[in-house]
């Protein structure tokens, strides 16, 4: 289960949203080894595109080194899907390249007549995905 703060939740939707119609892409970081969110660190969609995201390999780059300097470590990668449900494409689970943390989609369109987004959690290991509950606190 992914257990996340009103704060970190209503800055990735907003974040989403302010991207839309390219998708938004970032990083949630928190302190190693505790699973804990804590750190937002939107990132620029390199691709600038509504239908895939990608890191800009230099801002990447400067992440890992902070996060590395912080003891921290990626605990949520998050981006959205602009047309489609918040469900990993192919292409997302290709990039899931680290089998700890949390990935989290926003879909900033209403598929499902369930409202204006849908924020939903997976774990994406060996290409296998795994839906998990989202519990929001605070």
């Amino acid at each position: 289960m992914l257990t996340i703060s009103r704060t970190l939740h209503d800055q990735i939707v907003a974040h989403a949203r302010a991207d839309h119609p390219d998708e938004a892409c970032g990083v949630v970081a928190g302190p190693e080894g505790t699973g804990r969110p804590e750190r937002f660190v939107p990132m620029l969609n390199a691709a600038r595109s509504p239908t895939f995201y990608e890191f800009d390999s230099g801002d990447l780059l400067k992440l890992y080194r902070e996060m590395d300097d912080r003891d921290e470590e990626p605990v949520i990668v998050y981006h959205s899907h602009t047309a489609t449900e918040a469900y990993p494409s192919r292409t997302d689970v290709t990039y899931a390249n680290e089998p700890g943390a949390h990935y989290v989609l926003v879909s900033t369109a209403d598929t499902d007549g369930a409202g204006p987004f849908q924020f939903r959690s997976y774990r994406i290991v060996d290409g296998v995905i795994t839906e998990e509950e989202v519990e929001v606190v605070g």
